[in-house]
């Protein structure tokens, strides 16, 4: 099959790094580790196995930060990978072979992959107390089992994803999509998820309010969810572009800050909550009171030196984004009492007493809560178009991107 593959080639990154300060295309070029290729169609690793065709596959935010090379050669996560990778974990697409032992799965079922290559996937029993629980995220086995290393779909060799026409996944990986609901619905289930479980496991105070940092994906997913869940809470947000400002306020956002000037985003807060600006003798104001909750999507140094400022004291920041670390100015940290709060993917989720996975909630709330997240959907692409899916990510501003697809024909 035909499938985009990241290798693991320093001389690729290097090169790619030098070129890319002159032309972006040169993260998608003839010299990236990232290439369109042949590779085998994608094999059993055990029996209780499919393999899954792909109807769409989304280009996550981690996806296209590893083919723009947006890491650092000493991050403790390269520990939990494998290479060569066919990226790609936000997939839907019907089941197109079950291993001899599948007896929940069949072929034709149209699914929405479950990416983490936890104990279920990797044939390891007992499960580690993580999984048992349903935590999957938390899997203490990522390095072991009958696959190699890798923390979901897309980043281990043996689990290969959504940017190839056919993606192998353990049974327990699928999960069903309602007759009723669509494919372009269905495939945001993964970064709905995402936001679902920071909030559901931070939430907002009632009746308070809520700033939400970043109105890319997650953002504005964070943001309808706040609507749809705690309707009490006054959101405002910051948006990078304009057509996000746009999304943001379609989705529920009382004001919308633009990036910059940060400043403004300190004075348009103290506006917001009604807290006193208290300027320092040099740089940026810090508030006296401010927001209850921050929902962090972004996680640069600038949006959380920018958040210790403007939360109230023993506030939360709840950090969904991932981003290189950098020094910042973070004395209200300690000052203020804040909680700076990572959350990391979904899993089962509790909400109204009742227990079910994410995407589960996902598709009952499209239902239920009426949500319509599809219009952050822009562009979509054959995946022989991956050069200019790239770019419209790297070009967010210009193409007015915000989540970028690629589509296969059924």
């Amino acid at each position: 099959m035909r499938a985009l593959v990241f290798e693991n080639s320093l001389p690729r990154q290097a090169v790619t790094r030098i070129l890319g300060a002159i032309s972006a295309r040169a993260y998608v070029g003839p010299l990236a580790p990232m290439t369109l290729k042949e590779i085998p169609d994608p094999q059993f690793p055990a029996p209780d196995w499919v393999t899954i065709r792909t109807n769409l596959c989304g280009l996550c935010g981690s996806d296209y930060k590893q083919v723009f090379l947006k890491g650092r050669l000493d991050n403790p996560m390269t520990a939990l990978i494998s290479f060569p990778q066919v990226l790609g974990h936000e997939v839907v697409g019907v089941i197109d072979a079950v291993g001899p032992a599948v007896t929940t799965r069949k072929v034709g079922e149209r699914v929405v992959l479950n990416p983490w290559l936890s104990c279920g996937p990797r044939g390891i029993t007992p499960p580690c107390a993580w999984c048992a629980r349903g935590e999957y995220a938390q899997c203490e086995n990522f390095t072991r089992g009958v696959i190699d290393a890798g923390i979901h779909t897309g980043n281990s060799r043996h689990a290969t994803g959504g940017f190839a026409p056919l993606v192998p996944a353990h049974a327990s990986q699928c999960i069903p999509i309602p007759d009723d609901i669509p494919d372009h619905a269905a495939v945001l289930a993964d970064p709905f998820s995402v936001s679902l479980h920071a909030i559901l496991h931070q939430p907002p105070v009632d009746g308070g309010s809520a700033l939400v940092y970043g109105c890319g994906t997650l953002g504005l997913l964070a943001i309808a969810i706040l609507r749809a869940l705690h309707p009490t809470v006054r959101i405002c947000a910051v948006a990078r572009f304009d057509h996000q400002a746009e999304l943001a306020r379609q989705f529920g956002a009382e004001r919308v800050f633009m990036w910059r000037p940060t400043a403004e985003i300190i004075t348009g807060v103290s506006e917001f909550t009604g807290a006193e600006v208290q300027p320092p003798w040099h740089g940026q104001a810090m508030l006296n009171g401010g927001v209850d909750v921050i929902y962090d999507s972004v996680a640069s140094a600038e949006a959380l030196e920018v958040g210790v400022r403007v939360t109230r004291p023993r506030g939360k920041i709840v950090v969904t984004g991932v981003e290189m670390p950098k020094q910042f100015e973070w004395t209200p940290l300690y000052f203020k009492e804040l909680a700076i709060v990572g959350s990391n993917a979904f899993a089962m989720e509790e909400y109204g007493g009742r227990r079910q996975h994410a995407m589960e909630w996902y598709f009952e709330f499209i239902r239920t809560k009426r949500l319509d997240v599809t219009p952050i959907i822009t562009h979509r692409y054959q995946l022989n178009d991956y050069k200019a899916a790239f770019m419209s990510c790297w070009h967010q501003g210009k193409a007015r991107a915000v989540k970028v697809l690629f589509e296969y024909g059924r």
